[in-house]
C-alpha cells in the first residue's frame, strides 16, 4: 500500500507545495483568536484532523467512514468557529480515492451537503473571515463539488487500464504457450515417425550386415534418404515459423499463378504496416492455400486477390472465374479448408465460401495494430 503523502503527490497532479500551504493555514486562522482556550482546542482539531486523514488511507473496512466521519465533524466545527473551510479538500480528496461505489457516493453527499450548509450558516452568522475570503470559498465549493467525481473517475480508469494490461499480458502468454504447443506438434509430426523409421532401419541394417551386405547397404541408404527428408521438413517448418508478409506472399502467388496459366489480378494495398505479424503470416499461409486450391481444382482462367482494410476489420477475398462448387457444405471437409479455418481461429478471424460464377473465399480477421515495441519470434 501507498504512504499517504505518496498518494496525493501521485493522484492530486498538484505540487506538494499547495498541500504543505493547507497543512501551516489552519494555524494562521487560530492564532487570530485572542481566547487561549479556542486556541488549543484549534490545535488539537488541526492535529487530530491529520492523524484521522492518515489513518483514513491506513484503515480497511468500516473504520475508512469512522475515520472520514470525524473528519468531517473537525471541518464543520473549524468553519463556524475559526472562518478555515480549507479542511474540505483534503476531503474532497480523499473521498475521490474510496473505490466502494455505495460508500463513495454516501460520503460524497454527506460531504457536499455539509459543507455547503456550513458555508451558508457562517455567512448567517456574519462570520467576518469568511467573508473576507469569499472569492476562495466559492473555488473551495467547486473544489468539493468537482474534486472527488474526478478522482473517483481518474482512480476508476486507472484500475480498467491496469486490468486491461494484465488481460493483454494474460493474453500474450497464451499465445506464446499456443505456439509452443503447435511447435511441438510440428516437431512431433515432422521428427517423431522419421527419427522412429531411422532407429528401425539402422537395428535392421546392423543385423542383416554380416548375414546379407546388399540388403543391409540398401537398409543405410533409406536411412540416409530419411534423414534428408526429415532435415527438409525441419527447415521447412522453421521457415514459416520466421512469419510471412502478405506483400511478399502476393509475389509468390503471382508466379504459382502463372506458371499455371492463370491470369493475376491485385486491388489493394498489400503492404500492412500497421497489421502484426503474426496476422499478417496466418493471412499469407490461408491465400497461399486459397491459390494452390484455384490451381487444383477450379479450372479458372483468372484469378484475383481483393484486400479491403478497415477500421475494425481486415478482409482478403480471392475470386476466381472457375467452375464454382457444387456442395458448399462438402468444401468444407477438405484439409486443406478446414486448417485455414482452424488458423484464422487462432487470430479471432473467420472465413466464408461463396460459389457463384466461380468461387470467392472471404478471410476476415480483427485489424489489430501491432505494438510499437520489435515483435519477438517464439
Amino acid at each position: 500500500m501507498q504512504k499517504w503523502y505518496q498518494i496525493l503527490h501521485k493522484n492530486t497532479g498538484l505540487s506538494p507545495y499547495v498541500w504543505v500551504v493547507f497543512y501551516i493555514l489552519p494555524f494562521y486562522f487560530i492564532f487570530r483568536s485572542s481566547s487561549t482556550l479556542e486556541v488549543v482546542s484549534g490545535i488539537v482539531m488541526i492535529l487530530v484532523f491529520f492523524v484521522c486523514y492518515v489513518f483514513s488511507f491506513l484503515s480497511k473496512g468500516w473504520l475508512i467512514y469512522f475515520w472520514t466521519s470525524v473528519q468531517i465533524v473537525i471541518s464543520i466545527t473549524m468553519t463556524l468557529l475559526f472562518g478555515y473551510v480549507y479542511f474540505s479538500l483534503f476531503l474532497a480528496f480523499f473521498i475521490g480515492t474510496i473505490q466502494n461505489k455505495v460508500g463513495f457516493y454516501t460520503l460524497y453527499s454527506i460531504h457536499l451537503v455539509s459543507t455547503v450548509v456550513t458555508i451558508n450558516l457562517g455567512f448567517i452568522m456574519k462570520n467576518a473571515q469568511m467573508i473576507n475570503q469569499l472569492p476562495f470559498v466559492l473555488v473551495s465549493m467547486i473544489a468539493v463539488i468537482l474534486l472527488p467525481v474526478t478522482t473517483y473517475n481518474r482512480n476508476k480508469r486507472e484500475k480498467l487500464e491496469g486490468q486491461l494490461e494484465d488481460a493483454n499480458k494474460r493474453i500474450s502468454e497464451l499465445v506464446k504457450l499456443e505456439e509452443r504447443q503447435r511447435i511441438a506438434r510440428d516437431l512431433h509430426d515432422t521428427l517423431g515417425q522419421k527419427l522412429s523409421l531411422i532407429g528401425l532401419k539402422c537395428d535392421l541394417a546392423g543385423k542383416l550386415i554380416s548375414k546379407d551386405p546388399d540388403q543391409a547397404k540398401i537398409e543405410i541408404k533409406e536411412v540416409r534418404q530419411t534423414a534428408r527428408i526429415a532435415l527438409k521438413e525441419v527447415r521447412e517448418m522453421v521457415t514459416q515459423m520466421r512469419g510471412t508478409r502478405l506483400e511478399e506472399e502476393m509475389f509468390r502467388i503471382k508466379q504459382i499463378l502463372e506458371a499455371a496459366q492463370i491470369d493475376f489480378k491485385l486491388e489493394g494495398d498489400p503492404n500492412l504496416t500497421k497489421t502484426s505479424l503474426m496476422t499478417e503470416t496466418v493471412l499469407s499461409m490461408c491465400i497461399k492455400e486459397a491459390a494452390t486450391n484455384v490451381v487444383k481444382h477450379s479450372n479458372a482462367s483468372v484469378c484475383s486477390v481483393v484486400i479491403e482494410p478497415s477500421r475494425t476489420d481486415l478482409v482478403v477475398k480471392v475470386k476466381d472465374n472457375g467452375i464454382g462448387i457444387a456442395d458448399e457444405s462438402a468444401c468444407y471437409r477438405g484439409n486443406g479448408l478446414r486448417g485455414m479455418r482452424e488458423r484464422l481461429e487462432f487470430v479471432n478471424g473467420s472465413m466464408e465460401i461463396v460459389s457463384d460464377e466461380g468461387t470467392t473465399i472471404v478471410l476476415r480477421v480483427p485489424n489489430v495494430f501491432k505494438q510499437p515495441e520489435k515483435e519477438a519470434v517464439v
